[in-house]
């Protein structure tokens, strides 16, 4: 499906970052930044910017090929990996920085993902999120999944990250603009999170 999604010659999801992240990465100390179901790799691009050293991953070969050669063309390096967050290892105070813009999965996964954030960062590392919530399914914007269970809410992600200090948790509406698949008022949570 991904790589399907993904083969057309534009950026279906643009190659500007994330607002949210973009407003929120001044947050993250230096150091290596993961990017999960990173796609075409707009948002690792734009992190490796800020001089990060940026590790991705994604089920797509296609996205990582469309993300190296945005990489290139932007004059930075990024490491990324075609794999399954279902195997994904996280490691032990690895990351100053973990990013999920718009990383839906089966809640399962989700849950099991998130519990090993905390872990996961160095002190001080910061964990950034925005996805879709459930009521993205009435919205009249563009973008998420179909399946309820692949959706977010405000009151399972501060259940999920429960070891993290969250500094912004926030679940409501804005406009996006992100390349041709996800336009208009969306429905979505973020979160800013810190591990003390």
């Amino acid at each position: 499906m991904w790589d399907q999604r993904y083969s057309s010659d534009t950026f279906v999801y643009g190659t500007k970052p994330n607002d949210f992240l973009a407003e929120q990465a001044h947050r993250i100390p230096a150091g290596t930044v993961l990017c999960l179901a990173e796609g075409e790799g707009r948002n690792a691009v734009h992190l490796a910017g800020l001089g990060f050293e940026v590790h991705a991953v994604d089920l797509s070969s296609v996205g990582r090929d469309k993300a190296l050669k945005l990489a290139h063309q932007t004059g930075v390096d990024i490491r990324y990996d075609v794999g399954d967050l279902a195997h994904l290892e996280l490691g032990e105070n690895r990351w100053s920085g973990i990013i999920s813009i718009f990383a839906h999965t089966p809640s399962t996964l989700r849950m099991q993902l998130h519990g090993k954030i905390a872990q996961a960062l160095k002190p001080g590392g910061v964990f950034i999120l925005e996805g879709f919530s459930l009521d993205q399914l009435a919205s009249s914007g563009t973008g998420g999944p179909q399946n309820p269970d692949m959706l977010m809410s405000l009151h399972e992600l501060r259940e999920e990250l429960s070891e993290l200090d969250l500094q912004i948790a926030h679940e409501g509406i804005r406009r996006v603009d992100e390349g041709e698949l996800h336009q208009g008022e969306c429905c979505v949570v973020q979160i800013v999170a810190v591990k003390a």
